[in-house]
């Protein structure tokens, strides 16, 4: 099998393991005595929603999904709002949410289902900030270079659902939240902002982002942050009927692929499922890496796959469309110099690499004689973080479309002998 469809199949198993309908079912809760009320958010949410009512027929409820992610449902309403960078829709059905949670009663369940993209699409912004503020501050996030989890804290205290204030708003009812992880380590109080988790994080921790970050905040923001709306608190009340459940993770999906590839005749090394960093800085360390096996192969050996999960950051420093799959693998393509026997994928598993609709990019040793070929200049198009523009005209980008799923990227570096 040629390489480049190797990895796209292997990629291709990762995203399939991570499918809800697998393993919604099996973590459904027993039907409550009084009313059965489903919400949530997230690239996947339509999917999970659809995945609930396969199960247990027509139930009443919301869900938010991105733009492209929705599902039909038979009772449950599933909107779709712009993600990452919020909009109105997501606005308004987050207050309708909200309405739907109140006057709930202790015999009453309420099913969240959260994935990755959460944070963006249950949009709620605290004190006076206005839409287009709230968005200002979303996109200075997204080009700050900040990791996934420092992005998090900052937008739980300029929100009035996240970090679990909207388990506290569904309060006395039960809360059962099937999540889908996305965030390394897989903590329940990061995947979308945990808005059923409660957080000891402190308008102090959130200052000192904002100042690390150099991350310009509007003054409503600031008088949020002055005022300190916060958070709930881990141990309070309102939560004490909250039962929050990672369902899927990153690591079944890196196993299954790994599985496929050994099935391949491959030696295969996971370097972890949680690694973090500025996608370029990683791309050099695992060309380093990459060479360095090769260098230990004799001719006959098998072949080895590098395989790692988790969330790499960009920091904006052009005017080109990019993300940091399609970042990574560009890097890694000019650390390797047209290796020959290295090839490799990286690409999100939800289908948008950035804000683009790429998944991410493949590259192989002859990555560089192609770019040469349709006059593109690799050095150039990393200096402007213009990764996707570099690899559509090469053609080699990774587009799968929505997968209705979201467990971080996926990255696989194949490596024979030279």
């Amino acid at each position: 099998m040629d390489d480049k469809k190797l990895l796209r199949g292997l990629f291709d198993r990762a995203v399939e393991t991570a499918d809800p309908m697998r393993f919604i079912g099996p973590n459904l809760p027993a039907k409550p005595k009084g009313r059965l009320l489903v919400v949530g958010a997230g690239k996947a949410s339509a999917r999970m929603a659809e995945a609930v009512e396969h199960e247990l027929g027509a139930c009443e409820g919301l869900v938010i999904t991105r733009y492209g992610y929705g599902r039909p449902t038979q009772g449950i309403e599933i909107v779709e709002a712009a993600h990452p960078v919020p909009d109105q829709s997501g606005v308004d059905a987050t207050g309708r949410m909200l309405e739907l949670l109140k006057g709930l009663g202790a015999d009453d369940l309420v099913l969240m289902l959260i994935s990755g993209g959460a944070s963006a699409l249950l949009c709620a912004p605290a004190g006076e900030m206005t839409l287009k503020e709230k968005q200002a501050v979303n996109a200075a996030l997204l080009a700050s270079g900040a990791p996934i989890d420092k992005m998090n804290v900052l937008r739980k205290h300029l929100s009035r659902v996240k970090g679990g204030q909207l388990a506290a708003a569904a309060a006395p009812a039960q809360v059962v939240t099937l999540m889908i992880s996305d965030v390394p380590g897989d903590d329940p109080a990061m995947i979308g902002s945990g808005p059923t988790v409660g957080d000891n994080s402190t308008v102090q921790d959130a200052k000192a982002i904002v100042e690390r970050w150099g991350i310009d905040l509007p003054e409503s923001a600031k008088a949020v942050l002055f005022n300190g709306f916060g958070v709930i608190p881990v141990g309070d009340k309102r939560l004490a009927r909250v039962d929050n459940r990672v369902v899927a993770a990153p690591a079944q999906s890196l196993d299954a692929a790994a599985e496929m590839a050994r099935a391949e005749g491959y030696r295969v090394m996971i370097l972890g499922d949680d690694l973090g960093g500025e996608a370029r800085e990683v791309a050099a360390e695992h060309a380093s890496l990459a060479l360095s096996e090769q260098s230990k192969m004799k001719d006959g050996d098998a072949p080895q796959i590098i395989m790692s999960g988790g969330e790499l950051t960009v920091t904006r420093r052009g005017d080109g469309v990019g993300g940091p799959n399609a970042e990574y693998a560009l890097a890694l393509a000019l650390a390797l110099k047209g290796a020959t026997g290295i090839s490799a994928i990286a690409s999100d598993t939800d289908g948008v690499d950035g804000a683009a609709e790429v998944a991410g990019a493949v590259i192989g040793p002859d990555t560089l004689g192609k770019a040469r070929a349709a006059n593109m200049d690799p050095e150039d198009a990393l200096s402007r973080n213009d990764a996707h523009s570099f690899f559509e005209a090469i053609g080699d980008q990774v587009v799968t479309g929505p997968t209705l799923t979201n467990v971080n990227d996926f990255r696989a570096i194949i490596i024979r002998p030279a």
